[in-house]
């Protein structure tokens, strides 16, 4: 019998910056926009229609650092290498640090779910945050590098990956030539089934 390998990479819910042009204002991590209330509600419902359309368990769940896929995601563990292209073109620079230093508290962002849901023996491929101003092509790379290790780590287990538009864009873009992703909306998510080396990719 074969045995399947579902990859799902999701892009977080909807940024509350894009709907509050105010935000940043008065928010201590302009930068580090959490997810608006519309934007938890697609959350949520693209989560169930994950469970429902798979079948089978979601064994682990790997998202960015920033907020808004921490914010998106129920059961995680904490990844790197699938944060925010670190450049002008996806963050800012007015709400950019000055010093290009992007901290994040790690313990702070595993507090934030039940006890239980938070894997802490598992070993990161990415142990800290990419430099702020790599290249489009250099992060490109990352995404590709990060979710191919994700998935040859765990060959075993049902993946959920919670990331950013240029993710969801480049690892379709990358690994499935004939997909095309004309609009990266919030929640949108690419699906990967695997059998041996047989690919198949669905939006």
């Amino acid at each position: 019998m074969d045995s399947y390998q579902n990859v799902f990479v999701m892009r977080h819910g909807d940024r509350l910056d894009n709907f509050d042009r105010h935000w940043a204002e008065t928010a201590a991590r302009p930068w580090d926009p959490p997810v608006s209330q519309n934007g938890l509600v697609r959350a949520f419902q693209t989560g169930q229609r994950i469970r429902s359309q798979t079948g089978s368990p979601i064994h682990r769940v790997f998202v960015s650092p920033f907020f808004r896929c921490v914010h998106t995601a129920s059961e995680v563990g904490i990844e790197y290498g699938l944060c925010e292209m670190m450049n002008s073109m996806a963050i800012w620079p007015e709400v950019s640090p000055i010093d290009g230093k992007f901290d994040f508290n790690i313990s702070d962002l595993e507090a934030m779910f039940p006890e239980g849901m938070v894997d802490h023996n598992v070993d990161p491929i990415y142990k800290e945050m990419p430099k702020w101003g790599e290249t489009v092509e250099e992060c490109r790379a990352r995404y590709v590098k990060v979710v191919k290790a994700l998935a040859d780590k765990y060959p075993t287990e049902n993946l959920i990956l919670v990331t950013h538009g240029e993710g969801l864009e480049t690892t379709f873009s990358t690994f499935y030539k004939d997909t095309t992703i004309d609009e990266v909306d919030y929640c949108l998510v690419g699906k990967s089934e695997e059998v041996g080396t047989k690919n198949t990719a669905h939006t």
